[in-house]
């Protein structure tokens, strides 16, 4: 027995001899200063407490118990003591709670550190001290409860008492959920009560809010951090920033950083500059992007092939080819030998530009140096052989492809379904699924027992059971493929079938197959539908992107639901999502539709100021607005702000300018643009021509409309299916129109000479003319528009409803409506199902011939086919009626207008009234 032990004891056998001479006599156990209490001594301590509760010494027995709580080793013997002092009425004082409390929490005991607290400490009523908060806000991070945790540690907060180790768990706990700005905002208010921090919460801050985004409260942090530690940023955490602002293409504010690394001593890598050249490059800087680049080799850091691959993407996506080559020239110099990836990027953009055979030639170049091309190279490179239809040239590489031993993934799949003809979806998707089967798992599949009588679809599924035999991966690409097949063909419920199939054999869909899900339930206005599915993608942890986003919002603008489209773009913002250009582009087109103009240009204004930066569509799509809405002079001053953002106009853009100046009478300034086109070696295409064959339709100038469409045949541009429909529509909507256009001026005649010579630029040898208005009265038109149809009726782009919707006009205008009845019935025995503007039309026919019973059996007609009229049918309905005299039939269906919540024009109700 030590000195210590022995002491003890004769302390205590003394004490207990003077309270059974002197009960008068206070005694304060203060002697029991030991730090652990030895369990033979646990129980004297117990005994000599039960003493003084019998003298009533109440006072001296609580410190007692306090410091056998606070000292006994084992948790159990705090416990007991516990025990000991509630089985006999008695209770702990709140600093002896708060000591055991504290202790529970060390020793890992939650659950029961927390039932203490609820039952001793907040079931009586009793305001916790500052110790016990402290130390439950530990308890209740590390048991997750983050909302009550919060709570407790704003009251400490408040009240100036928090405490390091509360402060350590609650940001602990806010970091692994990832809630990074509530951590910040804590950070704040321990700042801001003088609380000193260490270097530990700045380097998990930082890191955290740079990578989810929050770049103004990671600057602020970093810049803290030398004024309230007294020591520099790491060079993780300068990593951290400057790729934190690279992502959110904040690239002032991370190249600033270059220089405060460099006078730390720190060493710029090659990765940090190559990611900034990236940003310069996405951005379209590339005087910048070669700025760095020089910078790069100034300070001795050699570039790799990554470094050039990013350079030359930059300049080739631009159209800037010789700078392209030059850089790779310099990449050769340097001995760095041209990977896959460079010459996927020089492929991709030759595709891109249209100069198919440059891709080819380059892609032949490739397998020349023993570098095997990918499945990406030949992918964009069958796809725009696809695009321009030279379709056996596309086979050949696709070919090529598989004797190379290649597997084709689901974005070949995806490209070579958009190329090929509607209906075609599931048999590209077999052809696919039986390339990946032999080069991919090894069997060939026409082995397979598949009978020759079985549907195509149970092919398919027999064909990814086998695949799923030999390829867990492969059979996910193939059921990706199927559902995606599926949704094309707009048939959810089968490819929300195999998509829960999909899943019970443990393959997730990718983010690609649940887009294609939503975009087929979003096409059928079923939003609802869409929305369940986005949840249930986000729950197994796949959440939505840019794609996702511009689906859904793309098929609310086609269905002009503008509010919809408004919200997820404000969710994407809120979810520090920036929404892309193309966002804005179909929020803007939708927006011009409608007629809405300012507020086009108020959300082309919302994209600049959020740091989107315009392209060449969006500018397209706002120099087509302004046109088509009258507001020339808008549009001609965009078209210059293009140019001064180095975007080189296309023959998209320079015929967009054009028609609206042409349609707004200022065909002078048209030729003046029209010849900086021709300059700039763009070669007017049947886009141009239809545009301005359209707008002389319009203005019912015939002779030098067909002038126009003998010049396009004389140039051999082939004539596409949007010019028939422009051109059928456009002549039979002007031969109907009243609208009466006065006699051309000698100045406008003079411009429209001008234009045609210029087109005439590129005239090829002349061939015969064979549409031409000679004669402008009424039934030479007639008989002009049955040629017409004809000729547009050996073409071979039918079936198609734009179409048909034009002949059949033709025909009513005609007074044939025996034969508009012939196409009304062939159209949908080839499954062109007819829409409002096809009962409109043979509507306005019958009206027009006074048949107007016959109108109302097609109204009728149209409501049980499901085809919901619109307030123009109801207009040439009332009109119809009224113009036979039937009035009481009119106010009818005025009345069911209003029922139906459309609202009558003034010209409706003027009809009606003036009866």
């Amino acid at each position: 027995m030590t000195n210590k032990r022995v002491l003890s004891r004769h302390l205590f056998f003394k004490s207990r001899r003077a309270v059974t001479t002197s009960a008068a006599l206070p005694l304060d156990p203060s002697y029991a200063t030991v730090s652990s209490i030895p369990a033979d001594h646990f129980s004297l301590c117990l005994s000599f407490s039960e003493q003084l509760i019998n003298r009533g010494l109440l006072s001296s027995a609580r410190k007692l118990f306090q410091r056998v709580v606070s000292n006994s080793s084992p948790v159990s013997d705090a416990l007991s003591t516990v025990d000991f002092v509630t089985s006999r009425g008695l209770d702990l004082d709140l600093s002896t709670y708060a000591v055991l409390i504290k202790k529970l929490v060390q020793s890992g005991h939650l659950p029961l550190a927390y039932s203490f607290y609820s039952d001793y400490i907040i079931g009586r009523g009793i305001i916790p001290d500052s110790s016990i908060a402290n130390s439950i806000v530990i308890c209740l991070c590390k048991l997750g409860k983050l909302e009550e945790a919060t709570i407790l540690f704003d009251r400490l907060v408040t009240d100036n008492s928090c405490e390091k180790p509360a402060f350590n768990a609650l940001v602990r706990l806010l970091c692994s959920q990832e809630r990074f700005l509530d951590a910040f905002d804590y950070f704040i208010k321990m700042i801001n009560i003088n609380v000193n921090l260490g270097c530990w919460y700045y380097n998990m801050l930082i890191d955290g809010l740079c990578q989810k985004g929050y770049l103004e409260e990671a600057i602020q942090m970093f810049d803290l951090m030398p004024e309230r530690t007294e020591s520099l940023p790491t060079l993780h955490l300068y990593k951290s920033l400057f790729y934190g602002l690279c992502k959110q293409g904040w690239v002032v504010e991370a190249e600033s950083l270059f220089g405060k690394m460099e006078s730390q001593g720190f060493f710029v890598d090659k990765t940090m500059y190559t990611s900034l050249i990236n940003v310069y490059c996405k951005g379209r800087k590339m005087k910048m992007a070669l700025r760095v680049y020089y910078r790069m080799l100034k300070m001795g850091c050699r570039p790799d092939s990554y470094t050039y691959n990013t350079l030359i993407h930059g300049f080739v996506k631009m159209g800037l080819f010789d700078y392209g080559w030059v850089l790779f020239n310099q990449m050769m110099e340097q001995g760095l030998q041209p990977s896959v990836v460079t010459f996927h990027v020089m492929i991709s953009n030759y595709c891109r530009e249209g100069k198919v055979d440059c891709a080819s030639m380059l892609l032949n170049n490739m397998i020349s140096k023993n570098l095997a091309p990918n499945a990406h190279c030949y992918t964009v490179l069958i796809t725009s052989l696809c695009k321009e239809n030279r379709i056996m040239e596309a086979e050949e590489f696709y070919e090529r492809m598989l004797n190379g031993g290649l597997v084709p993934d689901h974005v070949l799949f995806f490209k070579l379904m958009k190329m090929y003809p509607k209906g075609y979806e599931l048999d590209i998707a077999f052809m696919v699924l039986k390339a990946i089967a032999l080069n991919g798992c090894g069997f060939d599949p026409l082995l397979l027992p598949v009978s020759a009588n079985e549907e195509l679809e149970q092919k398919i599924v027999i064909l990814i059971e086998e695949i799923l035999k030999s390829n867990l991966h492969l059979a996910k690409v193939a059921f990706n493929i199927l559902i995606s097949a599926l949704c094309e063909q707009a048939q959810q419920d089968s490819a929300l079938h195999f998509m829960d199939k999909m899943e019970s054999l443990g393959c997730m869909p990718l983010l690609f197959t649940y887009n294609s899900l939503i975009k087929c339930l979003s096409q059928k206005s079923l939003f609802e539908d869409a929305e369940s599915l986005l949840n249930r993608m986000q729950a197994q942890g796949i959440f939505p992107d840019q794609a996702t986003c511009l689906i859904i919002i793309n098929e609310h603008c086609k269905h002009g639901n503008l509010e919809p489209a408004f919200d997820i773009l404000d969710q994407m913002e809120d979810r520090g999502m920036k929404p892309g250009v193309a966002i804005y582009d179909c929020i803007i087109g939708s927006l011009f539709r409608q007629k809405k103009v300012s507020e086009a240009t108020a959300m082309f204004i919302r994209m600049l100021e959020s740091g989107v930066d315009p392209d060449e569509i969006i500018y397209l799509t706002m120099i087509n607005g302004f046109s088509n809405n009258g507001r020339v002079i808008e549009a001609d001053q965009l078209f210059h702000e293009m140019i001064g953002a180095a975007i080189r106009p296309t023959s998209h853009s320079y015929t967009a300018l054009i028609s609206g100046l042409v349609k707004k009478n200022m065909t002078d300034k048209g030729c003046t643009y029209l010849e900086k086109m021709l300059d700039d070696g763009l070669v007017p295409n049947a886009v141009l021509y239809t545009s301005l064959i359209s707008n002389f339709l319009q203005k019912r100038e015939f002779e030098f409309a067909f002038r126009l469409v003998d010049l396009m045949d004389r140039n051999q541009i082939e004539r596409d299916l949007i010019f028939y429909i422009s051109l059928v529509s456009g002549f039979y909507r002007s031969i109907s129109s009243r609208k009466r256009w006065f006699s051309m001026r000698r100045g406008s005649e003079r411009a429209r000479e001008k234009l045609f010579q210029l087109l005439h630029r590129q005239s090829l040898l002349p061939k015969e003319k064979n549409l031409r208005v000679s004669d402008s009265s009424p039934e030479a038109m007639k008989c002009f528009a049955l040629k017409l149809i004809q000729k547009v009726k050996q073409t071979r782009f039918m079936p198609n409803l734009y179409l048909y919707n034009g002949i059949i006009s033709g025909f009513c205008e005609a007074d044939r409506m025996q034969d508009a009845y012939d196409h009304f019935e062939l159209m949908q025995k080839e499954g062109v199902l007819p829409n409002q503007v096809t009962f409109t039309i043979l509507m306005g026919g019958h009206i027009k011939a006074g048949e107007i019973d016959h109108a109302i059996g097609l109204f009728n007609k149209m409501n049980a086919d499901g085809c919901t009229p619109d307030g123009i049918v109801y207009k040439i309905l009332v009109n119809g009626l009224c113009q036979a005299s039937r009035l009481l039939e009119a106010l009818s269906l005025l009345h069911v207008m209003h029922k139906r919540g459309l609202i009558p024009s003034k010209e409706i109700a003027g009809s009606t009234y003036s009866i």
